[in-house]
């Protein structure tokens, strides 16, 4: 679907000479024509803004929204502001299906600007845009009885009845690879458009009105969202990142927190290691307030769906355990040890062994614990990512040597205690 769009983009920039970006109703960037002039002015840093970061600010949007462009029909010209940073003004090709705002194509205007002619060609490429965001918009929306079905229904005939009714509503477009998101926690009802998503969902973080946390752990009982995302390109991971860059910021809001999202991911396609920052996709860095996002590996076959939830998933609380390590978003393949812990228990291990150390009595020591192990149990780095004295790190580990009867010079009583520490914290 992108593809399309960036066609009927280019065909506006062809028609009119001048580069133009789409922006869905929301102003995230959609797809913008190439700008091959010379001319500084040729990019303001409203339009520079939106291409980098694929939104616009507030101040912006209001000044736009001020020319009434969400109820026009026709072409809008909006003169610069440059207390609102708009330093050159617009031409608004409204995007309309069915009378309803779906997006808006942007130029930049400048004398003496197309002609009547050029202008009516360009609203009718709008008009298809229109239909395109419509139609993607009803898809997902449509789809979530059948994308729920498959991710909560039982092993069995059932399971096999969901999938394949969520294929014959798929269609074509459920061939193909496709990786599952999940956005924790979330309020309200889906949206209604998300960018490259076959299908989404609101699914209640177990059954609906049990209390017990979600998947962020610790909060009250709530609902995710998941997220069924085409996978196209070199990186497959690019799809998720630009799904999770329009939500974050929403599921954020609601939870009562800043809006952002990790600096940086780890992608299947190289091999699990570190690619490029998550802003380039459009995710920004910053505290979520306990909103964590989960990436799946991509799968080829709609019945490993509910396998790619629960890695989804998984993913998503291991964001929230890990902290700044991983989260707010991680991918499946990047959480480490939280792989096998979030495989082997569902609910917490109430283990003796973490038991004695999280107590409010002993806040430092489970810390210390962790630490010493995450460095594989060297003191001297211990010591320094504690920012403490070797010998106070000698002091506390006899103390949780007492505290839990283990010997932390065994291998296994080490591994014990590790899983012991993270399992707890995974389940908060």
């Amino acid at each position: 679907m992108k593809g399309d769009y960036q066609d009927l983009v280019d065909e506006i920039s062809a028609l009119l000479g001048a580069p133009a970006t789409l922006e869905n109703r929301d102003f995230r960037l959609i797809a913008f024509g190439a700008h091959d002039s010379d001319d500084d002015l040729a990019m303001d840093p409203v339009r520079t803004r939106s291409i980098l970061t694929r939104q616009s600010t507030a101040a912006v949007r209001s000044w736009f929204e001020g020319f009434g462009i969400a109820r026009a029909t026709g072409p809008v010209r909006i003169p610069a502001a440059p207390d609102a940073g708009v330093f050159r003004g617009r031409i608004c090709l409204p995007v309309r299906y069915r009378g309803i705002v779906q997006g808006y194509v942007w130029l930049l205007d400048q004398e003496p600007g197309p002609d009547a002619e050029a202008l009516d060609a360009a609203m009718e490429v709008a008009q298809r845009i229109g239909l395109l965001l419509a139609e993607e918009a009803r898809a997902g929306a449509d789809l979530s009885r059948e994308f729920l079905a498959v991710l909560t229904a039982g092993r069995g005939w059932q399971q096999d009845m969901a999938v394949a009714a969520l294929r014959v509503a798929l269609g074509p477009s459920g061939e193909g690879a496709h990786a599952a998101v999940c956005v924790s926690p979330w309020s309200g009802e889906a949206p209604a458009s998300v960018p490259g998503a076959a299908a989404v969902c609101v699914v209640p973080w177990r059954g609906a009105g049990e209390q017990e946390p979600h998947p962020g752990g610790g909060g009250p009982a709530g609902h995710s969202l998941a997220v069924l995302i085409r996978l196209r390109g070199t990186d497959p991971l690019a799809p998720a990142l630009t799904a999770i860059s329009r939500l974050m910021p929403r599921a954020a809001s609601v939870a009562g927190s800043g809006t952002g999202a990790p600096a940086a991911t780890r992608s299947a396609a190289t091999g699990g290691k570190t690619t490029a920052p998550a802003a380039a996709a459009g995710v920004t860095s910053g505290v979520t307030g306990g909103v964590t996002a989960g990436v799946s590996d991509p799968v080829r076959a709609l019945t490993a769906l509910p396998a790619a939830w629960q890695q989804a998933t998984a993913a998503a609380r291991a964001a929230a355990a890990a902290g700044p390590r991983l989260g707010p978003v991680a991918q499946w393949s990047a959480i480490g040890p939280y792989r096998m812990l979030a495989s082997v228990a569902e609910e917490a291990l109430d283990d003796p062994v973490a038991r004695a150390l999280r107590g409010p009595a002993n806040p430092e020591l489970a810390r210390t614990a962790e630490v010493f192990l995450d460095c594989a149990g060297q003191a001297g780095r211990a010591a320094a990512a504690l920012g403490i004295h070797r010998q106070t790190l000698y002091y506390r580990l006899s103390r949780v040597e007492q505290l839990t009867g283990l010997d932390l010079d065994e291998g296994e009583d080490r591994l014990l205690l590790h899983m012991a520490l993270k399992a707890a914290r995974l389940h908060g």
